[in-house]
């Protein structure tokens, strides 16, 4: 591979990182300049919400590499220094220090911005978003001691781990969410229900159907005001009402843009050298027949290292199947492909659901869309399989506890 290339990749991210890795792993012996506009250098974000936030892992953990890591590989590591733009005739990058960097392939890992509340008081001190280290470590000074009124406005997978995480440290919380049920957009009612149960068991209230239209306070907030005109009164408000891609430089640069950067299954956007990865990246999914943009960990782990590969002009296709995971109390989960609204047409259960223990199946047409297991474990490679191979499948076997889903599953 000639050594004189080099590769730029505008992301200090895992998907970042782990592409940088992967270059080196491959034999790139040229230039790999990583570019990211924290201070921090990489890191890993579920612990954010997860052991970090409850004071269960330490803060290293989360770093992707050792920090002697990169140069000892010959990786330029530059960090607090943003990239602000593009020159695609030219090969450059622009740095907010008024660098420039050439570059022969260019990767795109710019991630995702918490979507921020629009309404009067959203600004207020003690309103708290989760997206980087340092909004992690605030969030966790802030849940401490353990006595405070805690109002999570939505009910997606970041805010029930900020709800378990406030509830587990003493806090009164609270969850407002439009939506009928917490993760009706990423489970749809069926399973959104029993997440809603398991919170309530721990003393979460729930406020759903109605929004936040208003968060009250004079310099600091003292209530939250809802859709619906109830009044909660709060010391620290969390929010995870979705994230945003970070699609700004790459449409200022005319790549095609639609609900992140689009790219093809090789992860190659609408310029030949210009590639994406992670959450903001649109991709085609050659199982699923349709273009998904994923924003979970696994897809920037795995998303990565594919683009980085494509970069180097090896023939690679991006079709993992997306994966997540988490853990709330209790309760372990591991889920695999997208089961969202539209996408099925059945859900089927091994196992009872209220036993804590079970495995869900989403069927669109007899076949597996998606599986969640809870609280069962070593079952995800099966359930991968199911999905990849596209056929129907029967559904007493598929429920049935004493057939191995590895004998449903093909080789």
């Amino acid at each position: 591979m000639p050594s004189e290339e080099t590769q730029v990749i505008v992301g200090a991210s895992l998907a970042g990182a782990k592409a940088a890795e992967t270059l080196r792993a491959e034999g790139f012996s040229g230039r790999v300049v990583l570019v990211g506009a924290e201070s921090e250098r990489p890191y890993e974000r579920p612990p954010l919400t997860k052991g970090y936030l409850l004071g269960k892992e330490e803060r290293s953990g989360a770093y992707v590499h050792e920090e002697g890591w990169y140069a000892d590989n010959d990786v330029e590591l530059l960090l607090g220094v943003a990239a602000v733009g593009i020159d695609r005739s030219a090969h450059e990058v622009r740095l907010a220090d008024g660098r420039r960097l050439g570059y022969d392939k260019l990767l795109l890992t710019t991630g995702a911005s918490p979507r921020r509340l629009a309404t009067p008081g959203a600004d207020l001190t003690g309103v708290h978003y989760v997206r980087t280290m340092g909004d992690g470590m605030a969030l966790q000074e802030a849940l401490r001691p353990g006595d405070k009124r805690v109002v999570v406005v939505g009910a997606g997978w970041i805010g029930l781990e900020a709800a378990a995480a406030a509830r587990e440290y003493g806090n009164e919380v609270t969850v407002v969410e439009p939506d009928p049920t917490p993760l009706y957009r990423h489970l749809g009612p069926e399973l959104g229900e029993s997440f809603a149960d398991l919170h309530r068991r721990h003393g979460v209230e729930f406020v759903l159907g109605e929004g936040v239209s208003e968060v009250r306070g004079s310099g600091r907030l003292s209530g939250v005001v809802t859709t619906g005109d109830r009044e909660l009164p709060a010391d620290l408000v969390i929010v995870g009402i979705g994230v945003v891609p970070n699609t700004g430089l790459a449409e200022a640069a005319g790549l095609e843009v639609d609900n992140g950067i689009v790219v093809d299954s090789s992860l190659r956007t609408s310029d030949p050298d210009v590639y994406a990865a992670g959450d903001v990246a649109n991709f085609q999914h050659p199982l699923l027949g349709r273009r998904i943009r994923v924003e979970h960990w696994s897809n920037a782990l795995d998303g990565g290292p594919v683009a980085a590969r494509a970069m180097l002009g090896q023939d690679v296709v991006y079709d993992r199947i997306p994966y997540f995971f988490t853990d709330q109390y209790e309760l372990g989960m591991e889920a695999a492909g997208v089961p969202e609204p539209g996408e099925y047409d059945e859900v089927v259960y091994r196992g009872d659901v209220s036993s804590g223990e079970y495995i869900a199946f989403w069927l669109s047409g007899g076949r597996v869309v998606a599986g969640m297991n809870v609280n069962v474990w070593d079952v995800t490679d099966d359930i991968q399989a199911l999905i990849r191979s596209a056929r129907p499948v029967e559904v007493a076997r598929l429920t049935d506890p004493k057939v191995a889903l590895s004998d449903i599953a093909p080789s």
